[in-house]
């Protein structure tokens, strides 16, 4: 395997540590202890770790360390104004340019989101991947660079106050699942409004967050 291809699954295995909170907000942690904990060398968590940083998904502290930052609503809603905008571009483009072999994974990935049985981990996976078909039928590597640190924070944050896991899994995925068939359809205006619904369910999300914290106090 290829050092690119090491810092890849490097920068797989650390997303994932900080979107399901196996590494705690507002901690410091070093590169020896990420290197431990993902089994993979210095040389690949290092770059992954310089991607992350561009991605505001870590702080590096030369001789200090790495802060996992916590979540913020604030901070959620700005980002969702713009990944409203980039993930209606992609639809658009999808339905635009999708070929046969892009569609084939989607109808796939669309069979699937139509299950009611997922674990917190399979529907990670699962919404991640359905992101990346939308984006790679888009066709577009500006794009994709452009709006997967975006969906990476998003995810992170709905991850990090989800409450009800069954009842927002079956959400998300039915909203999931209604972008994937109007891309199929090559429908452009059913595909905008699929990413608008969906966007209007994380900005919903964000604020029952506030709600939910304001109860507690």
């Amino acid at each position: 395997m290829g050092s690119g291809a090491k810092a890849e699954e490097a920068y797989s295995a650390l997303e994932e540590l900080i979107v399901f909170q196996r590494l705690e907000p507002g901690s410091l942690v070093s590169e020896a202890q990420l290197t431990e904990l993902t089994g993979l060398g210095r040389t690949p968590i290092r770059e992954a770790l310089q991607r992350l940083a561009r991605h505001r998904m870590v702080h590096i502290y030369p001789n200090r360390g790495v802060l996992i930052p916590a979540t913020s609503v604030e901070e959620q809603l700005r980002l969702l104004e713009l990944r409203l905008s980039l993930e209606e571009l992609a639809v658009r483009l999808a339905c635009e340019r999708a070929t046969e072999s892009d569609r084939r994974p989607m109808e796939q990935m669309a069979s699937k989101l139509d299950r009611n049985n997922f674990t917190m981990d399979e529907y990670a996976g699962t919404v991640r991947d359905t992101h990346g078909l939308i984006v790679r039928a888009a066709h577009n590597d500006y794009l994709a660079d452009a709006i997967a640190p975006l969906q990476g924070l998003s995810r992170r944050f709905w991850f990090a106050h989800v409450q009800d896991i069954e009842v927002e899994i079956h959400a998300g995925a039915r909203l999931h699942r209604a972008i994937l068939t109007a891309i199929l359809r090559k429908d452009v205006e059913s595909a905008e409004e699929a990413v608008k619904n969906l966007n209007t369910y994380l900005v919903e999300f964000a604020y029952a967050t506030i709600r939910l914290r304001s109860t507690e106090v």
